[in-house]
């Protein structure tokens, strides 16, 4: 079915031929530009991960030292049993707060929280065992990097100052001699927010990306579209004006073919026989009255049948080439074949013209008499028609030939072999003056034969004013058209 529907002619291959490249072409450049993109700015994404986590980390040992310097002369020189020790430590450590959030802890190495300032509920309750949502231990991870002197550990806990877990990371250090995990973290979401918001603007950034590379391949598109219709317009005009300029060479070789016959018709055959009649007529005058049955009857048959295709020939070079047509014009030219149809069919015959201001050019004077014969050969042929009217008259847009009849009409349907070869030389010819033809079935008022019966026929051969000549142009311009 697509098939049936999408039959691309020659231009449209060629089009699509020049397109699918570029198309291919920029999906590639696309997809490889994305690609070095996210690659690029991961990179750097993660680069910059590692300098926040590692300024918050040097954030971190710096309290731990302070800390340290803090409780340090009196943690030195205390025995491990001195509980006076431990308390002025703890102490020093509970008031270590800093930030919303920071704090400091201690877990002794057993998992009981010794020093928990932000959230105290968690003082002298033990927490071994203890994980973080995602199964993370969190104070056995303590007490073995306490163990091992110093590190680092992160894990999910949850904000003090929001009640939200978050992500964090902790620097513990030990203290051997009191086996206590002394440390403090900092919560990590702002760094984690920052990477997002950069991956956020990273698929933007490839977003855009895409959005340029997609309208420079429109662009690019419209602009090979544009440029192929252009070129097969400009060459389509060629090849109709070429194609033109052929018919127009065609129609004239076919006149002055008609017309050379028509001369020989007149000028060599009519006189022949002209010559026979004068001789069979001679011979018939000096035979006199006096002459046998058997021979008087005979050459009077042959005189007749002479002078019937005396006419017959002339008749024949009048239809060819009439030569009224070159010398009084269009008007004359129709009158005189309107005459002779009538005369000839018994077909009842009008024929009304007005004289043109400006005269019809020599192409257009043989086009609508072509038309006119046509037209009233097919009502010979298969109208049926009992009357016929032919009207011909200039006017503001050029000039207009309408033939009426009252026979049958067109019949419903089109033969599969579409119009008769009379139909497509009349369209033909009309097409190649830039004119028009419409043939229609009308009832007897359309077709202007009043209450004639019968459906009729509508010719309507109309020519532009370009085809009207200014008078003057020379002798002839005075003439009717």
């Amino acid at each position: 079915m697509i098939r049936f529907l999408f039959r691309p002619n020659y231009a449209q291959k060629l089009s699509l031929l020049a397109t699918l490249p570029l198309i291919v072409a920029c999906l590639a450049i696309a997809a490889l530009v994305a690609s070095q993109s996210r690659s690029m700015a991961e990179r750097e994404i993660q680069v910059l991960e590692r300098q926040l986590i590692e300024a918050k980390k040097a954030e971190l040992r710096n309290y731990v030292t302070q800390a340290r310097n803090g409780f340090m002369h009196i943690y030195g020189p205390a025995a491990p049993n001195d509980p006076e020790a431990k308390k002025r430590v703890t102490q020093i450590l509970s008031a270590m707060i800093y930030g919303k959030d920071g704090f400091f802890f201690v877990y002794d190495y057993d998992g009981t929280n010794l020093v928990s300032p932000r959230q105290t509920g968690f003082i002298n309750r033990n927490w071994a065992g203890l994980r973080d949502k995602r199964g993370v231990p969190v104070v056995d991870r303590f007490i073995d990097i306490a163990r091992q002197g110093a590190g680092w550990h992160s894990f999910m806990w949850q904000k003090p100052s929001t009640g939200e877990e978050a992500q964090m990371i902790a620097y513990v250090v030990g203290l051997q001699d009191w086996q206590w995990a002394v440390g403090t973290g900092v919560f990590i979401d702002d760094v984690l927010a920052s990477v997002a918001s950069s991956r956020a603007e990273l698929e933007s950034r490839v977003r855009r990306t895409f959005l340029y590379i997609g309208a420079i391949t429109l662009v690019a598109l419209l602009l090979v579209f544009a440029s192929g219709m252009l070129l097969n317009i400009r060459e389509r005009r060629l090849a109709d004006a070429k194609l033109k300029e052929l018919t127009q060479r065609v129609f004239d070789a076919q006149e002055e073919e008609r017309g050379r016959v028509a001369r020989e018709l007149h000028d060599s055959i009519s006189q022949l026989l002209v010559g026979v009649r004068y001789a069979l007529e001679t011979v018939k005058r000096r035979l006199g009255d006096d002459a046998p049955v058997t021979a008087r009857e005979p050459l009077e048959k042959g005189v007749n049948g002479l002078a019937t295709a005396i006419a017959e020939v002339r008749r024949i070079s009048r239809d060819l080439r009439p030569g009224v047509l070159d010398d009084l014009g269009l008007g004359p030219a129709l009158k005189a074949l309107t005459d002779d149809f009538a005369q000839r069919t018994g077909i009842e015959t009008e024929f009304s013209t007005v004289v043109f201001r400006n005269r019809l050019d020599q192409e257009a004077k043989i086009a609508l008499y072509r038309v006119a014969q046509e037209a009233l050969t097919n009502i010979e042929r298969h109208s049926g028609a009992s009357m016929v009217t032919m009207d011909l008259r200039g006017h503001a847009k050029g000039a207009t030939l309408r033939i009426s009849d009252n026979g049958s009409g067109l019949p419903s349907r089109q033969t599969p072999g579409g119009p008769g070869i009379g139909l497509r030389n009349m369209q033909e010819r009309m097409e190649q003056l830039d004119g028009t033809l419409r043939i229609l079935s009308s009832r007897g008022a359309a077709s202007g034969l009043g209450s004639l019966k019968g459906s009729g026929t509508v010719i309507e051969a109309s020519l532009p004013l370009s085809h009207l000549l200014p008078p003057g142009d020379d002798v002839v311009a005075h003439r009717a058209p």
